[in-house]
């Protein structure tokens, strides 16, 4: 018997006997943190080798200019930012980048490109990048935004194999940062993707001033899916000025470090990513994540449009730790 979580005023998602609740959820992230991570740890182990690290490569290929007013991001043409707007790659240029990741042993290739939505001749454009970025032997994702049923088929019949949209929040939250697409639209856009048979990167960002309540909501929302995703990117928010959210309180560590364990927790079969903000963290941080059930990162010294860790600061901190990249 199922019972069913009331995330919204809007959001209801039906919770499986196999997932907890809101409120189980919020008794993990308050238990002592000790006692939390060997949880998350033992879970972890049960379904993953725990000296595994997948590696993924993010490379935008097509930056700023973006309608939307997503209040972390950089590339929202109306916030003051830095960042120029560039025209969508050229498919040569993509696919060398793609080599030179695979080169630095990176298995997945992730491309972005600031749009609300994809235009056709832009999707056909992309279509050409997955396949012979594929053709090299990586997994491939992209993120363009909203997707229709036909864009999302479009993009599966090219070989994609993975597609990245964010819920970013917790639904209650979501209208805080975001106003010009609903928590519903991501949704949509999910459900297009599965149906279509491509796997689902999904995840969220947190940092952003929420509450505790509020990232056990994320969480939830993104284990509770028809079918969890099969990558779930966990983002700190890195705080760019001109956006909105510059001089957001910084978020606790140890937080954070709950934040990943519950996750593993939620979603013992999902790869959990280290995302966004990573180049702020210390080596010890990083460590406790992968203690508590994080076993992928973004690799590569940019993502799309802020910094990484180097490749050979990556590589040394997993030698020092013993760990090992997925094959």
């Amino acid at each position: 018997m199922s019972e069913t979580v009331q995330l919204s005023s809007s959001v209801s998602l039906t919770a499986r006997p196999d997932q907890p609740t809101l409120g189980r959820t919020l008794v993990w992230f308050e238990k002592p943190f000790f006692e939390l991570l060997h949880d998350a740890h033992t879970v972890h182990r049960r379904h993953w080798d725990p000296r595994e690290i997948q590696l993924s490569q993010l490379l935008s290929i097509k930056t700023g200019g973006c309608p939307e007013d997503c209040h972390y991001c950089s590339q929202a043409s109306r916030y003051d930012d830095k960042n120029k707007r560039e025209p969508l790659m050229a498919v040569e240029e993509v696919v060398e980048a793609a080599k030179a990741a695979k080169a630095r042993g990176a298995t997945r290739f992730c491309m972005g490109a600031a749009w609300r939505s994809p235009k056709s001749e832009d999707l056909k454009h992309v279509t050409r990048m997955v396949a012979e970025v594929k053709a090299l032997g990586l997994e491939t994702c992209a993120t363009l935004g909203l997707l229709d049923e036909a864009q999302a088929m479009e993009l599966a019949d090219a070989g994609l194999d993975y597609y990245n949209h964010n819920l970013d929040s917790d639904p209650d939250f979501y209208g805080s940062i975001v106003r010009t697409r609903q928590f519903e639209d991501r949704v949509s856009t999910l459900q297009h993707v599965r149906q279509s048979g491509m796997k689902v990167c999904c995840g969220g960002i947190i940092g952003m001033g929420e509450s505790r309540t509020q990232r056990a909501g994320l969480l939830v929302a993104l284990a509770q899916l028809p079918e969890p995703p099969e990558s779930v990117p966990i983002n700190l928010l890195v705080q760019v000025q001109g956006t909105p959210l510059y001089g957001a309180p910084e978020l606790d560590p140890f937080e954070f470090v709950r934040t990943i364990a519950v996750a593993r927790m939620l979603m013992p079969k999902s790869r959990v990513r280290l995302s966004a903000g990573r180049d702020g963290m210390s080596d010890e941080l990083q460590a406790m994540c992968f203690y508590a059930g994080a076993n992928s990162i973004f690799y590569g010294e940019q993502l799309l449009t802020t910094p990484n860790p180097a490749s050979e600061r990556d590589q040394m901190l997993f030698k020092r730790l013993g760990l090992i990249s997925a094959t």
